[in-house]
């Protein structure tokens, strides 16, 4: 009789951990559907969510309520917006440019972005927290348009801003394997390769690479700017250890 009741206790307890991880799951689905369909959000930017995924790219990455987050060349915001919802009034997301963008200056007026702290900026000096804070940091669709020379420098300062355990998301349209930086300014493109290397020469450690963004149909020959959205996208996940 002991033993029976053990069981419906076992499956009790099972049962009312899926009911709730259920229940997280769609609470997530719904932030996710109301943060991306706000009225606050441009059209123009609602029109690139098809392709970009923002909703699979977030869950990827793991990005939670209360964490301190930066978003690395934001230029008008996109991430910087998304993130800035996803985090909320208990977390802090640094917006970060190579130059001051006053679209994305005039953007952080409106209500509910008060959590973003702009850095405006050489990445090479990156002015993000040197402290090991940060839970996550974003480089979305530029790591190609940052100079060879200053990448080293920014990666670093991003992997001591970082806490252990913590994530250095980089997404970027894919080079040809093993071109290097030689399709950088041309295709504007960049070598997923070249990228783990320098990632990992500063002590990350590659963890997870997402293929939601995958386009093997991609021939990889077109410049990026003149032929938009048919690219394939890697989606690599660096750990700080």
């Amino acid at each position: 009789m002991q033993f029976a009741k053990g069981i419906r206790s076992d499956r009790f307890g099972m049962f009312f951990l899926l009911l709730l991880l259920a229940s997280c799951a769609a609470a997530s689905s719904e932030n996710y559907n109301e943060i991306l369909t706000s009225a606050n959000r441009p059209d123009a930017e609602k029109a690139l969510d098809a392709v970009r995924k923002p909703q699979e790219v977030m869950a990827f990455y793991e990005v939670k309520t209360g964490q301190r987050v930066a978003d690395i060349f934001a230029s008008r915001g996109y991430y910087t917006a998304i993130l800035s919802q996803l985090v909320g009034a208990d977390g802090v997301v640094y917006s970060a440019n190579p130059a001051p963008r006053q679209e994305l200056h005039d953007r952080l007026k409106q209500p509910g972005m008060g959590n973003v702290r702009v850095l405006d900026g050489p990445f090479d000096k990156l002015a993000l927290p040197q402290d090991g804070s940060l839970d996550f940091v974003l480089l979305h669709l530029d790591y190609h348009e940052i100079a060879a020379d200053v990448r080293r420098a920014m990666n670093a300062r991003i992997f001591a801003a970082l806490k252990r355990g913590g994530s250095y998301g980089v997404v970027d349209h894919s080079a040809k394997e093993g071109a290097g930086d030689s399709e950088a300014k041309t295709l504007h493109r960049m070598d997923k390769l070249l990228v783990i290397k320098e990632a990992t020469g500063v002590g990350f450690r590659l963890a997870e690479e997402g293929k939601m963004l995958s386009r093997p149909d991609d021939t990889r020959d077109f410049s990026v700017v003149k032929i938009r959205d048919k690219s394939d996208r890697f989606v690599l996940k660096f750990v700080k250890p």
